[in-house]
């Protein structure tokens, strides 16, 4: 029974045959991806606040450091990434962050709301406004958290991270796996394009790799909503100093994930993060979103490569490099769109036409 789950009336059981199976896959048994696509984007930290405190984690502030930017702050973020040829707005804030900083709570009380996820959405309507696509990432999300902004939102998402507990999340503010699924299968039920993604080397162990490719893989069954999944490796930053997974790992958890995944759902690796170059050959076919402008707020140190980086890793993979939204073009064309965000790809305006070019774009970007 994954940790958490009967607390959320998660009725998802992945059997040990399934996990056996998945655990003899290798790289030498997926076939690379024909093309690898990116999203450039705008990284907007709404608050550095969160009520958790994982021992991997540099985002968050301790309680009466952080504040939130504000509503000319997120303005003038998103005027530059529309200037810059961005698509997407990428939100970003510490899980219920008002539930434990008080200062936080007090100042969205002076911008006149009662929640973080109240002005989440007077956020996305700022990008919307400055001709960018938002795509929220606000952890953990009860159903009426995520319907207050899943109408403004081109795709939304959230790490699972792991089904395991691990000592990483430990403490009396721990994550829960149960609540992370709970969170993933909101999204499927109320249709929003979803982006998750599994974190490596945070005290799971090759079991916990793959009943988490194929807890996600189940979700999508139900529902049809995720579009991508993040293989994302832990790196040394200033909290953690247990070590990154060596390339021999990241190669056989990303070879599970694309043969643990539906076709149709895209295998990611950040390439700010992990030797995207030397798993290419493990199925990855999506290179995640990068910015021209602003840098990694999760992980500070690792700087975002250039679009020229990229262009090297799909030459080097011998595939096109080609762009694409934040939300995926099956999700646009099978009418998976709210309609704020279907409007905002298709209305006649230079941010739309610049929308319609990218999602239409059949060819790659030149070298």
């Amino acid at each position: 029974m994954i940790p958490g789950a009967a607390d959320y009336d998660i009725d998802l059981t992945v059997s040990d045959a399934a996990i056996d199976r998945l655990l003899s896959v290798t790289p030498a048994d997926v076939e690379p991806a024909t093309e690898l696509s990116y999203c450039r984007n705008v990284f907007v930290p709404l608050t550095t606040a969160c009520r958790y405190t994982c021992t991997y984690c540099t985002y968050y502030d301790p309680p009466g450091q952080a504040d939130l930017l504000t509503p000319d702050e997120i303005r003038e973020i998103c005027q530059r990434g529309a200037d810059a040829g961005c698509t997407e707005a990428l939100f970003t804030f510490g899980d219920d962050p008002d539930d434990r900083y008080t200062a936080i709570y007090d100042q969205l009380s002076d911008l006149g709301h009662e929640s973080i996820h109240e002005y989440l959405r007077e956020a996305c309507e700022i990008a919307l406004e400055e001709g960018l696509l938002p795509h929220a990432n606000p952890g953990d999300q009860t159903r009426e958290q995520m319907a207050t902004v899943a109408d403004l939102n081109a795709s939304m998402g959230v790490m699972l991270e792991t089904t395991a507990e691990v000592q990483a999340h430990g403490g009396p503010r721990g994550k829960s796996p149960g609540q992370r699924l709970a969170t993933l299968r909101t999204a499927g039920e109320l249709g929003v394009p979803f982006t998750t993604g599994i974190l490596v080397g945070v005290g799971e162990d090759w079991r916990d790799r793959a009943e988490s490719i194929l807890a996600i893989a189940e979700l999508y069954e139900r529902y049809g909503h995720i579009q991508e999944v993040i293989v994302q490796p832990v790196v040394e930053n200033e909290r953690w100093q247990g070590g990154s997974p060596d390339l021999a790992t990241m190669r056989r958890v990303t070879a599970m994930a694309r043969d643990g995944l539906p076709d149709e759902i895209a295998v990611q690796v950040p390439p700010n993060l992990a030797p995207a170059r030397e798993l290419t050959d493990c199925g990855v076919d999506d290179l995640g979103g990068v910015s021209p402008v602003t840098v990694d707020h999760i992980n500070p140190e690792y700087e975002w490569p250039a679009l020229r980086e990229l262009e090297a890793v799909a030459e080097a993979a011998e595939v096109p490099l080609t762009e694409r939204l934040p939300v995926y073009e099956r999700f646009v064309e099978s009418g998976w769109l709210p309609p704020a965000i279907a409007a905002a790809i298709d209305a006649d305006t230079a941010a739309g036409e610049r929308f319609r070019a990218v999602l239409d774009c059949a060819s790659p970007v030149d070298p």
